[in-house]
């Protein structure tokens, strides 16, 4: 490990971000480097601009791909060699809000029933039903599920592991988990890594990610399925049986009220109010000859 990784990494540590953003930030670092055959340090804002066009022009990564990063260079030009940034010579590009991509409850179904493994049904079933990330996931306790109070304790959140959540749980998850635990007998981890899932370690996200892959090509589901795509299902079909945006909130863990609004646009039950203008409108029944040449 080179003398600007082991400072970058204890940085990040020191800031308590999460492991995902620890493997993003270095990795981003690494590719900017290596673009310019150069060690990071000795690099400055013009050539992180050449970079920025790169990954626009060459690479065509999305305008949120190239945000994350630049803030991983921000951080480590900042936060690790102390360098002055200027936003100004090198502006974060638009973002692009796109709305969640949601499963209908059928469709979640056909997902959950086209997990052929066990293990992996159990990990789509789980997803949907509590709404947590992939991360959050595979770092699930066997303690984390409370039987007496209905509850599943979710620890840390997304980088803050101070930021604890508790989620309904399930009568019909308690009973898979049940069956899930008669079978694999998870000590400490509810998912168990290793070939036979009974490593002492829990799954990687990547386990998770895999699984809603597999049970999508299997049943041909023709959108794109990864774990956040059950998450924004869980999210949405709360809304459309009535819960409040600021109980999802909280169950999803957004420290803001602005994150959970997106899932308004997409609710059926809102957007089913929501008459069309055109049904009040008083149209004539005469049709339309398609002889009749279009007026310029």
């Amino acid at each position: 490990m080179t003398h600007l990784r082991r400072i970058m990494i204890e940085e990040l540590v020191r800031r308590n971000y999460s492991e995902a953003t620890h493997e993003s930030y270095i990795r981003a670092v690494e590719e900017f480097a290596v673009y310019f055959n150069c060690p990071p340090d000795r690099l400055g804002l013009e050539h992180i601009r050449i970079f920025q066009a790169h990954l626009f022009r060459d690479r065509k990564l999305s305008p949120n791909t190239v945000n994350q990063h630049l803030a991983a260079l921000r951080f480590f030009y900042v936060k690790t060699l102390h360098k002055p940034w200027n936003t100004a010579e090198t502006p974060y590009p638009k973002r692009v809000i796109r709305l969640p991509e949601v499963l209908s409850p059928d469709e979640v179904a056909l997902l959950i029933d086209s997990a052929i493994l066990p293990f992996h049904r159990m990990i789509v079933m789980t997803l949907y039903a509590t709404g947590v990330r992939r991360a959050e996931l595979a770092h699930l306790r066997v303690s984390d599920i409370d039987s007496k109070r209905m509850v599943v304790r979710i620890q840390g959140g997304k980088g803050l592991k101070d930021k604890d959540r508790e989620v309904m749980l399930s009568e019909v998850l308690l009973e898979a988990l049940r069956e899930h635990w008669q079978r694999y007998k998870p000590k400490e981890w509810l998912f168990p890594g290793g070939k036979w899932h009974t490593s002492l370690n829990p799954i990687t996200p990547k386990v998770a990610w895999r699984a809603c892959r597999e049970a999508a090509e299997r049943c041909g589901l023709e959108k794109k399925v990864h774990p956040h795509v059950l998450r924004d299902a869980f999210a949405t079909h709360l809304l459309d049986a009535g819960t409040d945006l600021r109980t999802i909130q909280l169950l999803l863990g957004h420290s803001n009220l602005e994150q959970t609004l997106r899932y308004l646009h997409v609710s059926k039950r809102h957007l089913s109010t929501a008459v069309s203008p055109l049904d009040s409108l008083t149209l004539s029944n005469k049709t339309i000859n398609p002889d009749t040449p279009a007026r310029t």
